[in-house]
């Protein structure tokens, strides 16, 4: 049995403070609302532990995350950890790190995949730190991680910042599979010839090569709403995306997949698009093709 502060009690980690308090570890929470929190305050969080102790953050990346572990440095002591389990920046992570270790406080970042689902089915995980403290917080993370061998629910992947680097990846390529995806099941809707949209796309959840749990997960959302007629399409983007296609510039390494999926977010959010009728009065000057006059 582990002790674990768990700081950030939000629709992750609520449900990891429920997945590990299962395995039979103590996890006292803080939380900005009193109704899910079990300490009034991070220095109360830090007194309710015993030491060495452990801190798990799962707070929006940015500010919130670097904000918290500076407050935390100066209430923990030398020799105790804190693992980042949020979705931050992977160059956030050194900075982080140094500002502990002024204390003698050990960090570990984690990159944690599994979101609303992981209470039942587990965390992949992906950690960046040292040796040592990655085998400290092992019974953590063994709680935490889907059923089955440890190699394929967790990895440490390197240094401080590679547990946040490879779930930046990790997301990039999830931008990508869930544009492919749209685009099929958007060209499946506009054909005449396909008339059972869902049943085709349930029909791919076995003995196909495209089968995956994002299929499933669609499947699911068109048997609520078979045309998906009760959303709107505006996709926001949470950062890691971006975060890819910069890594991908910087280490030259061509990405036009997850470059497009994420350009497809930012377009889905353009009520108007300025560069669409650009290509509108282009095609109505050179070929005299027709356009859509505003208001029609």
């Amino acid at each position: 049995m582990v002790q674990l502060g768990l700081v950030g009690l939000g629709k992750m980690g609520f449900n990891m403070r429920e997945r590990l308090r299962a395995a039979g570890h103590e996890v006292v929470g803080f939380d900005q609302n009193p109704d899910v929190s079990d300490v009034s305050s991070l220095a109360d969080l830090a007194k309710t532990l015993d030491a060495p102790r452990i801190v798990w953050v799962m707070v929006p990346a940015g500010e919130p995350t670097r904000a918290t572990v500076a407050e935390l440095a100066g209430l923990l002591s030398s020799g105790d950890l804190i693992i980042d389990g949020g979705n931050s920046r992977f160059t956030d992570d050194s900075h982080n790190a140094a500002v502990l270790a002024e204390q003698g406080v050990k960090y570990v970042d984690v990159g944690v995949s599994g979101g609303v689902w992981g209470k039942d089915n587990g965390y992949g995980l992906m950690a960046g730190g040292d040796a040592e403290d990655i085998e400290r917080a092992m019974p953590i993370f063994d709680a935490l991680r889907p059923e089955g061998p440890r190699e394929e629910g967790f990895a440490h992947a390197g240094g401080v910042g590679a547990g946040h680097y490879a779930k930046m990846v990790h997301n990039g390529i999830e931008y990508g599979l869930m544009q492919a995806y749209a685009e099929g099941f958007e060209l499946l809707e506009a054909s005449d010839v396909v008339d059972n949209v869902p049943g085709v796309i349930k029909a791919w959840q076995r003995g196909t090569v495209v089968r995956s749990w994002l299929l499933d997960l669609l499947i699911r959302a068109l048997e609520e709403d078979p045309d998906l007629g009760e959303l709107e399409g505006y996709v926001e983007d949470s950062g890691e995306g971006r975060w890819t296609l910069e890594e991908a510039i910087n280490n030259s390494v061509p990405a036009p997949v997850i470059s497009a999926a994420l350009f497809a977010r930012f377009a889905s959010r353009q009520e108007d698009s300025s560069a669409m009728r650009a290509v509108a009065a282009l095609r109505n000057q050179f070929g005299g093709h027709s356009v859509k006059k505003a208001g029609e």
